[in-house]
């Protein structure tokens, strides 16, 4: 009898373990599994283990004294029979898997359903699997609490414990007691045995999809790094079209994907792939989806060609996914992965797509603090080289040499400027920003050598609002204006030369104006005059160019040098820096040069 008991316990398991094995294959029970449940996901949990048990309930074998019944559904039971089934296990699986509060509901399910069929264990049997559960979920916790993983083993010896516990409860409860350890006598060994095999079961079911889904996320993981180092030597070259189409290219081989388009704001920088002969590289942008995802800043995901809102009706794509690139939280651009069939674009493809998007958004804001530091480094060197050229510290010195035996106090002022003037260059080229103050004076310094030899050629006029002092702006700013003033705009004049320095604060702007009375540009210089490198016969004709584009850089266009100039009628040049972007919001560049 007890070997037949045996055997119909395994096909009720085995019935468990088909409908738990069917769905560990849907993305919605797998994912319950993979991350910290909600309360509305330990509510999903409740029924579903408390509905591994209303179907052990179903398919419960009817014990009577010597006898034993399967013959399908159970509905209800004689006063004098018993139950034999899996009841236990949802509950124990609950608990161990979703703690204490899904132990109790998935037992209170079982056990509540299991009362109405009546018998005389109908009680103890109900209250059992409360208990199992109940205590299958703080066993639970106390495994991972401990820092330890629910192991298939440890899962078995709660579920075998637990049945026995089942056991002692009926001999406890069921009355009257000689039919009670008679039917234990009868079904103690099947259900501890059989229930715990269905569990250890269970539990491997359960570990193959974890052991599958990190598989699937190494893999992925692996695939985009391999990726992202593919393209990191064309994302230091910025968002253009070539650099754009070699990453492309890259993603197209790489994925799933039919065609990849990268963009700036304005136009497709680049497109491979299904859809090309509209989708045209270096052509305005042509779907209102990627206008959408650069306006709001989000990811878009279309399922269907109408999403995609392509101006094309022989389109081939029917999915696609647009994501931003951001670069310090502003979008410079968007990568478009499309697909020509909408059943390939799934949460794996979305799950990459929006990983690269990540780490393609870092990698331009690298490539962008590199591309400051190579300016940077540049107006290091123009510091150096030219502003504090031998030609420039040999006349200094020679001035501070004369006034050494006429005017010795004057002498050692100058020299402390000199020294001033050296130490301010030479920090200030190591630095990402400074305060204005510390720029004003090494402005200051510099005029005070400059006029020491030509201490009536021109004279120069600084006017700031105290309260801007501590305002924050590039360094190099005002000085390479200023020398340009002194040595291209006065140096030819006949007249005594002069030279104002304005800063204010507008209604959302910092305003820099340095003016001088001098020659002035010629229309054809002031054409490309900050935008790209002037010859010149005295300099190296790098400053304004350096000046327009750091400001570009560090201020992502909302900075501004202009020029106003007439032959003959001297130069006005106008700075802006926003007032928003102060120190703190350029961290990532200070940080990394600080």
């Amino acid at each position: 009898m007890v070997a037949h008991l045996i055997l119909y316990m395994i096909e009720k398991v085995g019935i468990i373990l088909i409908v738990a094995f069917l769905l560990s294959h849907m993305k919605s029970f797998r994912r319950i599994f993979q991350e910290d449940s909600t309360r509305n996901e330990k509510l999903v949990l409740i029924c579903l283990f408390g509905g591994f048990g209303l179907v052990s309930n179903y398919t419960g074998i009817e014990v009577f004294q010597d006898t034993i019944s399967n013959q399908g559904i159970l509905l209800d039971i004689e006063p004098n029979n018993a139950i034999a089934n899996t009841r236990v296990m949802g509950a124990v699986i609950g608990g161990l898997l979703g703690g204490p509060v899904v132990g109790l509901g998935a037992g209170l399910i079982a056990g509540l359903h299991r009362y109405t069929f009546g018998g005389f264990t109908a009680f103890a049997c109900s209250l059992a699997v409360v208990l199992a559960g109940v205590l299958a979920g703080y066993c639970g916790r106390y495994k991972l609490k401990q820092g330890k993983r629910i192991t298939a083993s440890f899962a078995i010896k709660v579920g075998m414990l637990l049945e026995a516990l089942q056991m002692g409860i009926i001999l406890l409860l069921a009355k009257p007691f000689e039919q009670a350890w008679h039917l234990v006598q009868i079904i103690g060994l099947p259900m501890i045995t059989i229930n715990g095999l269905g569990i250890l079961l269970f539990m491997m079911i359960m570990q193959s999809i974890m052991k599958d889904q990190s598989r699937a996320r190494a893999n992925q993981t692996s695939l985009v790094f391999s990726i992202a180092e593919r393209t990191l030597p064309y994302f230091k070259q910025g968002l253009n079209g070539e650099s754009s189409k070699a990453i492309a290219s890259i993603l197209l081989e790489s994925t799933e994907a039919d065609a990849v388009a990268i963009t700036d704001t304005t136009r497709v920088l680049s497109h491979v792939g299904a859809g090309t002969d509209h989708h045209i590289s270096m052509g305005e942008l042509v779907t209102r989806l990627t206008k959408s995802v650069i306006e709001r800043g989000q990811i878009c995901v279309a399922r269907t060609k109408d999403e995609i809102y392509c101006s094309s009706a022989s389109c081939p794509l029917e999915a696609a996914i647009v994501l931003p690139l951001k670069v310090q939280h502003n979008t410079a651009g968007t990568l478009k992965m499309y697909y020509v069939d909408s059943h390939k674009l799934d949460d794996v493809q979305q799950q990459m797509a929006e990983g690269l998007a990540n780490l393609f958004s870092t990698q331009l804001e690298l490539a962008e603090v590199e591309r400051q530091s190579k300016l940077l480094q540049d107006a290091e060197i123009r510091a150096l080289h030219t502003q504090i050229h031998p030609h420039f510290l040999f006349n200094s010195l020679n001035s501070i040499s004369v006034l050494c035996r006429t005017d010795p106090t004057k002498a050692r002022d100058l020299m402390l400027e000199l020294s001033l003037f050296f130490r301010s260059n030479l920090q200030g080229a190591r630095q990402m920003f400074i305060p204005l103050e510390k720029e004003i004076e090494n402005v200051a310094a510099y005029l005070s050598l400059e006029k020491a030899r030509f201490p009536d050629k021109y004279e120069v006029e600084i006017k700031v609002d105290s309260s801007l002092l501590d305002f924050h702006i590039p360094p190099f700013l005002l000085q390479p204006l200023v020398e340009n003033a002194i040595h291209h705009g006065l140096s030819r004049g006949k007249s005594k030369g002069f030279i104002s320095i304005d800063i204010t604060q507008q209604t959302d702007h910092l305003e820099i104006i340095v003016q001088d009375n001098g020659v002035g540009i010629s229309s054809e210089t002031l054409m490309v005059l900050g935008k790209q490198t002037v010859l010149s016969e005295t300099g190296t004709g790098t400053s304004i160019d350096n000046i327009s584009k750091r400001l570009e850089g560090l201020y992502k266009g909302q900075a501004s040098i202009s020029f106003k100039s007439l032959s003959g009628s001297g130069t006005k040049v106008f700075i802006c820096i926003p007032l928003h972007f102060k120190k703190g919001d350029l961290s990532i560049a200070e940080s990394i040069y600080s």
